[in-house]
């Protein structure tokens, strides 16, 4: 049996795990039997490998496809669209995430030499995955069938899969993460006050400001690394927002339009219908209505 048929076969076992539930940390597993129609997501740092099926996500105006045998790394918080494209009851979706910790990748990182820091690129990268890395991967896959295991076992692991991946393509972007100062950090503050002060007026040279770049510049990285224009950014974050309020606590379109910085219900109507597709109130009942492990009902991790 290959790395990729026992990745397989060890997340088909597993794959009812609830990600809250899972017994490794910063680990998280996907499943889909059948496509899902495309929905809003944020994505967290994280790098992930899928076993089984495929995957089309939007980051902009980018799209990432990616299947069995692939491998992705997003390096800031990101909202995308996206929806499982390949999937059955006989040959589900399935996939494995690790969320990168920040102080974990900088100590793998210690003994790779720095080479020259690039521009950032975009904030998430689809790949082939190496055997080198697949193998690590199985590792820590295979802890799920060994719990006792996984306290000493996998930190050591981790580190592997992370020293493994900054080898790669990605090494670069991987050691911006790390550095304080590096580009993609500085744009990761900016991206992190519009996600704590989505409901605000965006100032982009205030913005530029904080991550210490001409306003040029600033909007030259930004777009960059998320495919989007500042004020793209915000509006997503605040639909996304407006929708995680509405399906949680039921409450009123209008209502919720205000609370995510809209001053027009007409417009928040308008832009909520474009992004998913109805206007905030039936869209709204119609996630209520899913099955409770429907993978449309909430954002998908992976």
């Amino acid at each position: 049996m290959d790395h990729l048929d026992e990745l397989r076969a060890i997340l088909l076992r597993h794959r009812r795990h609830a990600v809250p539930g899972m017994p490794i940390p910063r680990v998280g597993l996907m499943h889909a039997d059948a496509p899902t129609t495309p929905t809003c997501a944020s994505y967290e740092p994280i790098f992930c490998v899928v076993a089984q099926g495929a995957k089309r996500v939007m980051l902009g105006e980018r799209v990432f496809e990616y299947g069995a045998g692939s491998y992705f790394v997003v390096s800031t918080d990101l909202p995308v669209i996206g929806g499982v494209c390949e999937a059955s009851a006989a040959a589900p979706y399935l996939g494995i995430g690790l969320k990168l910790d920040r102080a974990l990748l900088a100590d793998a990182l210690l003994d790779i030499p720095a080479g020259t820091a690039p521009a950032p690129a975009a904030g998430m990268a689809v790949g082939t995955v190496p055997d080198d890395l697949l193998e690590p991967v199985v590792r820590l896959a295979r802890l799920l069938d060994r719990p006792a295991d996984i306290a000493v076992l996998a930190p050591l692991i981790e580190r592997e899969i992370l020293y493994r991946l900054a080898l790669g393509p990605q090494g670069a972007t991987l050691r911006q993460i790390t550095a304080a100062d590096s580009k993609l950090a500085r744009i990761a503050r900016a991206i992190r006050w519009i996600a704590q002060n989505y409901a605000e007026a965006l100032s982009v040279d205030a913005l530029a400001d904080l991550a210490g770049m001409s306003r040029s510049s600033f909007h030259r990285h930004f777009r960059a690394v998320t495919s989007m224009s500042p004020l793209q950014y915000q509006k997503r974050i605040r639909l996304q927002e407006a929708r995680r309020l509405l399906f949680a606590a039921e409450a009123d379109a209008m209502r919720v339009g205000f609370a995510v910085g809209y001053e027009s219900p007409s417009q928040f109507s308008r832009e909520y219908g474009r992004l998913f597709g109805a206007p905030p109130g039936r869209d709204a009942a119609r996630l209520r209505a899913l099955p409770a492990r429907d993978p449309q009902r909430m954002a998908e991790p992976l």
